[in-house]
């Protein structure tokens, strides 16, 4: 990898990693649906009109825009309001490693070698060890609605997988579309039209550049530019930087947030990363043969 695509490797897994505590300040001026649900209209608008047509089926926009969209972030968010740190977070959210092998394994037929089950073992003992420190710290609710928000990823990771967007960049600014008027659907409901007015009402200079970094950077800007190093290196050279996604979460969060991080948490990451390396970097057997699958069933 070339030292500019490494560097742009690095500042997209530091503006992702960074993003938690912007979540956590944006929070603070948003309930957590209606925020999740301007991230995704600014993202998309006014993007969607200068990326062109979407270039997969409208069920792969419409199911990612689902899974990733209103279940995964409308449960991060959710659970950054309730009391889940950021740092935490960042570093909880990499399980979705471990999800999407699973639900690959039994939606693809992608079965694990040993090396790679035995990556997710350890990664589901860091979200243990995780648990037992958000155990005696914070709420343990919080930290299961951030483990949803990892089954959800997985969901989508694996549907994506399906799709196999030619145009990431494209296929992110279409997805982003689907969520926006679910999401604020449900901010009616759960947090009431009063707090959202008031919320709307109340718009000042940082709020509107939370809402700014978190759609126009992390979502357009991040996924288009991993998206443009996934074409041109193997995903096993560009898939080890978002490792480092934690480390700048955690780091951010303990900087600017003040967040505290004990031993037991350092020894989480630790089982975490690790773990999640190996899941996502170990090769995977073969797929099962399935007729369903061939290339002209899925066309059809």
């Amino acid at each position: 990898m070339r030292p500019a695509h490494l560097c742009l490797a690095v500042l997209v897994a530091a503006l992702w990693g960074v993003n938690f505590t912007v979540i956590e300040i944006g929070l603070e001026h948003f309930p957590p649906l209606l925020f999740s649900a301007l991230r995704f209209l600014v993202a998309a608008v006014p993007a969607v009109f200068f990326v062109g047509r979407p270039k997969v089926a409208w069920k792969w926009i419409v199911g990612v825009g689902l899974a990733l969209g209103v279940a995964k972030f409308g449960l991060l968010f959710i659970g950054m309001d309730e009391g889940m740190p950021a740092g935490l977070s960042s570093l909880v959210l990499q399980i979705q490693a471990v999800f999407t092998a699973l639900i690959a394994f039994v939606v693809l037929g992608e079965r694990p070698t040993r090396l790679r089950a035995l990556g997710m073992a350890v990664a589901l003992g860091g979200v243990a060890l995780a648990a037992v420190d958000e155990g005696t710290a914070g709420p343990l609710g919080a930290f299961a609605l951030v483990i949803g928000a990892a089954v959800c990823w997985g969901v989508s990771n694996v549907l994506t997988r399906r799709a196999a967007p030619p145009d990431s960049l494209n296929f992110m600014v279409w997805v982003s579309t689907v969520p926006v008027l679910p999401l604020l659907g449900l901010s009616l409901l759960r947090e009431g039209p009063s707090r959202d007015l008031d919320a709307l009402r109340a718009l000042d200079w940082q709020g509107a550049g939370v809402i700014l970094y978190v759609a126009w950077i992390t979502t357009v800007f991040g996924f288009g530019a991993w998206g443009w190093l996934l074409r041109r290196h193997p995903a096993s050279t560009v898939a080890p930087f978002s490792l480092l996604v934690p480390v700048f979460g955690m780091s951010a969060a303990a900087l600017f947030l003040h967040e505290s991080v004990t031993p037991l948490r350092w020894g989480a990451a630790a089982l975490l990363v690790g773990g999640v390396a190996l899941t996502s970097l170990a090769p995977a057997r073969a797929r099962r043969v399935d007729p369903s699958r061939t290339p002209e069933a899925v066309a059809h």
